[in-house]
């Protein structure tokens, strides 16, 4: 009983410390650059198009042409995502977001 005890105990504090290692062990985050925003955007944006259509699509997005430009709302949908994916909250969001329907 006693040995079954230890063991048990032994398998619990590894897998404690193995979690925490990890934890440690993970890179800091990091804020995504003006061209990294809009090609999240873009393939947002993008969605549903295959082939020679989003070659051309992402090309013409990427490149700020005027075809491609999203209206406010598509804007709103797209930033908001990202901010979503990235678990933003407060503040930091509040910027992100700024900067995100600027771009």
């Amino acid at each position: 009983m006693r040995t079954q005890l230890r063991v048990l105990a032994l398998a619990t504090f590894s897998v404690f410390a193995a979690g925490t290692v990890a934890a440690q062990q993970m890179p800091p985050h990091k804020d995504l650059t003006p061209q990294q925003q809009r090609m999240s955007t873009c393939n947002s944006q993008a969605s549903g198009k295959v082939g020679d259509e989003r070659k051309a699509f992402m090309s013409s997005c990427l490149k700020g042409d005027s075809p491609a430009k999203m209206s406010q709302q598509d804007k709103m949908k797209s930033c908001n995502k990202d901010a979503s994916a990235k678990s933003l909250k407060g503040d930091e969001r509040k910027s992100f977001m700024s900067n995100c329907l600027k771009n």
